[in-house]
């Protein structure tokens, strides 16, 4: 029996990562697409897959070119397609508007096109986000919640939504959406403040740094492992029909307790190293974003198992080994 195979956009990040390993441990065929400048610099840009590099296959693409990600889809003819790629930082999508609505909205009609010409069949997973709850309406927020984006980044990801749903309604493919609250690991970017929090936080301790500057320590969000929500995406493309679902850990924590813990496990006080810099407050902040992800807990028997302690630590521990070993990002 010929293998499954996968493509992932965005597979150089932190979910695209944890879910190509996932996708390799049930034996698929993976296959992720790749910017150029990704494959000349593959020291800094494929740092998290490095390790399963040789068991995948990668492909040249790009989400701001149609023809490029057509004749990747047209030769290869996927199974699934797990559509990642996207502009996630939310703090630039303020900053640079266009090219967040360029990469995020464009590159998902360009793939959701691209397999409804080449590839019909193939299942499509679409990563929608927390994001465009934005100003909720209801606490804690399920499928039925309604959207009210805060930023450009939230506002691209409803676009998506809706383009995947069309595409679903329209013409009948089997699109998913996941809409996931925040995940973190070892493999989140730097620019994130939970990564910043956990290698600024190292960093002090080895005495490579002074201060940590962060915007609202009020701000509070449902932080999940990245690990655990890959899982998920997979399993709604196993489901019998095509839905949308809710993905996080329906707890929510303050900016300012993920600090306290990730000093606490070092062995400092986060308030002799922690400062507020108003340059890191968003124009316009998220309500209280908490999930409530029963949908998923029972359609497709999803549990999440990873505490918020535990995460924080294994982040920690990374950054840790990380400076000490080399003693710069």
């Amino acid at each position: 029996m010929a293998k499954k195979k996968a493509l992932i956009t965005g597979i150089t990040g932190q979910d695209g990562s944890y879910l190509a390993e996932y996708l390799l441990g049930l034996g698929y065929e993976v296959h992720g697409i790749v910017r150029r400048v990704a494959l000349e610099d593959q020291k800094h840009r494929l740092w998290r897959i490095r390790g399963v590099k040789d068991s995948i296959k990668i492909h040249c693409g790009s989400m701001e070119s149609y023809p490029s990600i057509y004749k990747i889809v047209q030769d290869l003819q996927p199974d699934e397609c797990y559509h990642l790629a996207a502009q996630s930082f939310v703090s630039y999508s303020f900053e640079d508007e266009y090219s967040t609505f360029n990469s995020n909205i464009n590159g998902t009609h360009y793939v959701l096109s691209s397999l409804k010409n080449a590839c019909p069949t193939c299942k499509v997973y679409f990563a929608a986000s927390s994001e465009m709850f934005g100003k909720v309406e209801e606490v804690p927020q399920n499928e039925n919640t309604k959207f009210h984006p805060r930023s450009v980044y939230g506002i691209s990801k409803v676009a998506g939504y809706d383009l995947a749903r069309n595409y679903r309604e329209a013409y009948g493919m089997f699109t998913a959406s996941g809409i996931l609250f925040n995940h973190e690991s070892p493999r989140r970017g730097f620019e994130f403040v939970t990564r910043k929090i956990t290698s600024t936080a190292a960093q002090i301790k080895l005495g490579l740094a002074e201060k940590l500057y962060l915007g609202n320590l009020d701000a509070q969000r449902d932080w999940g492992h990245a690990r655990e929500y890959v899982k998920a995406m997979h399993a709604m493309l196993q489901y019998k029909t095509p839905e949308d679902f809710v993905i996080g850990t329906g707890e929510t924590h303050p900016v300012r307790e993920f600090a306290e813990i990730a000093f606490k496990i070092l062995g400092m006080d986060y308030r002799k190293y922690v400062e507020v810099d108003k340059e890191f407050f968003r124009p316009s902040e998220v309500d209280l974003l908490i999930a409530d992800p029963s949908k998923a807990k029972k359609l497709l028997k999803w549990e999440y198992k990873v505490t918020f302690e535990e995460l924080i630590e294994e982040m920690v521990k990374n950054d840790y080994e990380y400076f000490k070993k080399t003693g710069n990002i």
